[in-house]
């Protein structure tokens, strides 16, 4: 009897929907553009490079169906899995690294710098540290070069005016420590992404939580522990997916500052795909490497995606 009344009442109350409904297929009209460039920005070509990968060619002529012994070649390719490995280096410096200090100057910015000196204090450090990702990464790697040069460059200037020229190197010229130097410029670049996603995480996490973790003695650090990190844990999963997969086609910054040397040192799959392509004319073999590093990307995505999910759903669960 009961559930027949809040039944009527619902249907009393609900009102009669007396304009024109709007039709279904309309909204569809608004997805078609962006649709349509994505399948002509990134499907086609990408379709269109899987298939060049199957072949043979120099870039002039016609293709020479090879099948999959570009791939085989690939797997053999010692050049490649140097690159890649060092790939694995920028993931460090481009999404471990900068998730990791970010999570940590967020936190500080926003629980001690804003409430002891204030907001705007906080914003103005923020954009400092965020102002890397708005320069070109050519300009930022053309002032990294001027610094990090060998001969009159202001690294090495530096050591030696404080009395540690022993320690002046060739930043970008030693096989053994250039790919530590474009590590250590990709961290600066980096590292403001994090930063500001993470600020705007903590925006969402209850100040109650604090004030009552500082009444019971808590410190800054146990706060951060065990206040902030779990709370912006669906940030961090974001940040770890997006900064992983731009270190993997990371291409610009190597191109600027090192151009793969020396000797191989620096070199990444992207720009390892780069010079196959345009200076080697292999362009089957550039378009296998290219294929393989989509699908590791792609593969990588679905995972941070699934990592975000259930983040969100462990999040969503202790609310309730």
């Amino acid at each position: 009897m009961t559930v027949t009344v809040e039944r009527g009442a619902r249907a009393v109350g609900r009102q009669p929907h007396t304009g024109p409904r709007r039709p279904r297929t309309s909204y569809a009209l608004f997805l078609l553009p962006g649709v349509l460039t994505f399948l002509v920005v990134v499907v086609v070509p990408f379709l269109m490079n899987t298939g060049v990968s199957f072949t043979e060619w120099s870039g002039v002529g016609s293709p020479k169906w090879s099948g999959l012994a570009n791939y085989r070649e690939l797997m053999d390719d010692g050049e490649f899995w140097a690159s890649f490995r060092h790939s694995l280096f920028m993931v460090v410096a481009m999404a471990v690294v900068p998730t990791v200090v970010g999570l940590v100057l967020a936190a500080a910015l926003f629980d001690y710098i804003g409430k002891h000196f204030g907001t705007k204090t906080a914003a103005v450090l923020r954009a400092c540290f965020y102002l890397p990702q708005v320069l070109p990464i050519a300009v930022a790697g053309i002032v990294w070069s001027w610094i990090l040069a060998p001969d009159n460059g202001a690294l090495n200037a530096l050591l030696k005016a404080i009395g540690l020229g022993s320690w002046q190197q060739d930043w970008l010229g030693d096989p053994d420590i250039a790919l530590y130097s474009v590590m250590g410029v990709m961290v600066w670049v980096q590292i403001g992404f994090p930063l500001v996603v993470f600020m705007a995480g903590l925006q969402r996490v209850d100040p109650q939580l604090y004030e009552a973790a500082e009444l019971d003695g808590a410190g800054w650090w146990r706060r951060f522990w065990h206040i902030t990190l779990p709370q912006i844990r669906p940030e961090i999963s974001v940040v770890l997916t997006w900064c992983t997969i731009a270190a993997l086609k990371v291409f610009g910054a190597v191109y600027v500052l090192t151009k793969g040397g020396p000797g191989g040192a620096t070199d990444v799959p992207s720009y390892f795909s780069f010079t196959t392509f345009f200076e080697k004319t292999q362009v089957g073999y550039g378009a296998a490497i290219s294929t393989v590093l989509t699908v590791i990307i792609l593969l990588l995505s679905l995972v941070g995606l699934r990592l975000q999910t259930r983040a969100e759903d462990a999040e969503e669960g202790v609310r309730a």
